[in-house]
């Protein structure tokens, strides 16, 4: 059974850092595309950062291109999220996902196991 785990979530001011983790288990982590998404309150959850197998091919949405870094490390099975400079309209619970291929998407349907999340809060 595929389990991801996020963690580093917490309370920061307006301008710092966080780096969230997530560590998969139950299958061949290296050989699956990851994805980070988010969902604020009342709001749908959104695409935020996605990578290939390889780590080499990443992609972001536009607003936190330049602030976030996604990353993994395939021997660790874990996947990261480095956020920079962020803003209040950052704040959210963040979710890992998983795909069932190698590619990398911003659709959330073509995402096939999911953490079970971790709160951002950004203070002004």
């Amino acid at each position: 059974q595929v389990q991801l785990v996020e963690s580093g979530g917490g309370l920061v001011q307006a301008g710092g850092s966080l780096r969230l983790s997530c560590v998969a288990s139950g299958r061949t982590f290296g050989n699956y595309a990851m994805g980070w998404f988010r969902q604020a309150p009342g709001k749908e959850r959104e695409f935020v950062a996605t990578i290939s197998w390889h780590g080499r091919h990443t992609y972001y949405a536009d607003s936190v291109k330049g602030r976030f870094t996604i990353s993994r490390d395939n021997a660790k099975n874990t996947l990261y999220l480095q956020m920079d400079n962020l803003k209040p309209e950052d704040t959210a619970v963040y979710y890992c996902a998983s795909r069932a291929g190698p590619a990398t998407s911003f659709r959330i349907l073509d995402y096939t196991y999911w953490g079970q999340g971790t709160q951002v809060t950004v203070s002004s």
